[in-house]
């Protein structure tokens, strides 16, 4: 029988919502093992002089307890 945990993680980049869902996995995976998915609960941009400068995403990351 697996027992799964879920963990809130916020990721940011400069560049796309896409490439802070990659980073916040990544960066989670060093930590936690057994990661089996994710869902974005939230998506943010940060602004400046009209012009978005980051994008940020809430996700909730799943991942299998070891035995």
């Amino acid at each position: 029988m697996s027992v799964a945990k879920v963990t809130e993680i916020i990721a940011a980049s400069p560049d796309s919502f896409d490439d802070a869902v990659k980073q916040g996995i990544a960066r989670a995976s060093e930590t936690l093992k057994g990661i089996t998915g994710a869902w974005v609960s939230e998506q943010k941009v940060t602004c400046e002089n009209g012009r978005v400068t980051e994008y940020r995403v809430a996700m909730r990351v799943t991942f299998v307890l070891n035995d």
